[in-house]
């Protein structure tokens, strides 16, 4: 098996691990953290494909650090709503998820 097979099959298997978390989650930090999984797997199956050529291609290179960048602001800013949301509502929970 190549590594550029390794590399594909294991970045499917982080958005796939990624996606159940989203889904089966009610917990918003929860939520936050399978999303950068699943980012992290797309980050992969670019660098699998970039890897295919010979010289490897260096644009996904290039969008895979800028998505980085992108990813950790992301997370930054989402994890400032969610710290003021546990503090305005007392709860890290969506509404439709809470029980009353």
């Amino acid at each position: 098996m190549s590594t550029v097979l390794i590399y594909s099959f294991a970045g499917i298997a982080l958005v796939c691990i990624g996606l159940l978390g989203l889904l089966a989650s009610s917990h918003v930090l929860r939520k936050i953290l399978a999303v950068n999984v699943m980012g992290s797997g797309v980050f992969m199956m670019l660098i699998a494909l970039a890897a295919r050529a010979q010289p490897p291609d260096p644009v996904p290179h290039a969008m895979v650090l800028t998505g980085i960048v992108v990813a950790v602001s992301a997370s930054a800013l989402a994890l400032a709503l969610l710290r003021r949301m546990r503090r305005e509502e007392g709860s890290a929970l969506l509404p439709e998820d809470r029980r009353e």
